[in-house]
């Protein structure tokens, strides 16, 4: 990607392939990309003078060529959990959200892929905000980036190496990840690459809401977590909940989800069901949603809906939910139920929406036929 401003190629988001014919351009050999990867990624390095095992003569041409630039970080607020949310800058009127929530085994980062979303899910506070446009692939990639470096620097560790903080990254902010297939591909290439975050296929999980021609796309390019979000057990409802699926019905979703384990190897695909009082969350329900995943690598993970300006719905009372997975797990369904996180600082899932002012796309609406995909 190149900088309008500079002119100079933003090599953050670059694959290994296209960051070894850059440097080829500029005269150096492909194991200096190699070097270049472990600087920017693993050292959270920013500065090519500070990179002190490349040539001295090749780190001015670096400089007058090349860049590392991240988002811009517009606010950044601290959870009473302990979750943090940033808001990044896409340009001088639009914003986007990532939040990082904090285990005591694991670090979790939750990435977004659009600037608001255009599948129109009714339970959702991004898809209220309309669509504004694709992430960059440096975009997507510059949020795990700056994130380990805000972190390191809170915590006073090494942004990316052996005591990173980021130890997972899931692709559940704003926007329809498969919706900007062409961008999220190769940022997950990074994410997974060895010389790059160097994180395990299973502590990268792309979430979707079912575009399934891209799901059998992703099948054939990369293995990472696959989540999908279900939220009901029929068409009709799934249909009124999550509009995508008027043309990509629960049966359609399900086979390509059992494909991508196959070509993948996968273990199992995680359904998110968002849990909404009176609408989805009776026990026979449950009972329906057993018996179209009973007996296929599943596990359906239940999210307590979290609220939002403006929104209808309201959230299972704790023992329906409850309910709810134990008939499930009688069924033979795995079955867990999502810890609420930074709720107070509107960070919970569902909850992110950023700023979206110019809608290019305002919302998908009945029109789903016409949701753009860029593959």
């Amino acid at each position: 990607m190149t900088s309008s401003a500079t002119s100079r190629t933003n090599l953050l988001g670059l694959p290994r392939p296209a960051l070894e014919a850059f440097v080829a351009q500029l005269g150096s050999k492909p194991f200096r990309a190699r070097q270049l990867m472990n600087w920017i990624y693993k050292r959270g390095e920013a500065s090519f003078e500070n990179m002190t095992d490349l040539a001295k003569e090749f780190r001015p041409r670096l400089s007058e060529h090349a860049q590392v630039c991240v988002p811009d970080i517009v606010t950044l607020q601290r959870s009473a959990d302990g979750t943090c949310k940033w808001t990044l800058r896409a340009d001088a009127s639009q914003a986007f959200e990532m939040v990082f929530i904090p285990e005591p085994d694991r670090g979790t980062l939750c990435i977004s892929s659009q600037v608001g979303c255009a599948l129109d899910c009714s339970f959702c506070a991004t898809a209220q905000q309309g669509f504004n446009r694709n992430l960059s692939t440096a975009e997507i990639v510059g949020q795990v980036w700056l994130a380990g470096r805000e972190l390191a620097d809170a915590h006073g560790t090494g942004p990316h190496g052996a005591d990173r903080l980021v130890t997972n990254v899931v692709l559940m902010g704003m926007g329809e990840p498969l919706a900007n297939f062409r961008n999220v591909v190769p940022a997950m290439r990074i994410l997974l690459d060895d010389f790059g975050f160097d994180l395990s296929r299973r502590r990268v999980t792309l979430s979707t809401s079912g575009l399934v021609p891209q799901i059998y796309k992703l099948a054939a390019e990369i293995n990472v977590a696959l989540a999908v979000s279900l939220h009901a057990p029929n068409d009709e409802l799934r249909s009124e909940l999550v509009p995508i699926n008027r043309k990509h019905p629960i049966a359609e979703l399900l086979e390509a989800c059992w494909h991508y384990l196959d070509e993948q190897n996968g273990r199992s695909v995680t359904f998110e069901y968002v849990m909404l009082d009176g609408v989805n969350d009776s026990p026979a329900q449950a009972r329906a949603l057993s018996s179209l995943l009973k007996g296929h690598p599943a596990k359906v993970n239940l999210i307590p809906f979290n609220p939002f300006p403006g929104t209808r719905y309201k959230r299972s009372p704790l023992r329906v939910i409850q309910r709810f997975r134990d008939e499930l797990i009688q069924r033979g369904v795995l079955a867990t139920i999502r810890r609420t996180r930074g709720d107070d600082i509107d960070a919970a899932c569902g909850q992110l929406a950023g700023r979206v002012i110019d809608r290019t796309t305002v919302r998908l609406g009945d029109k789903v036929i016409g949701v753009a995909v860029h593959p």
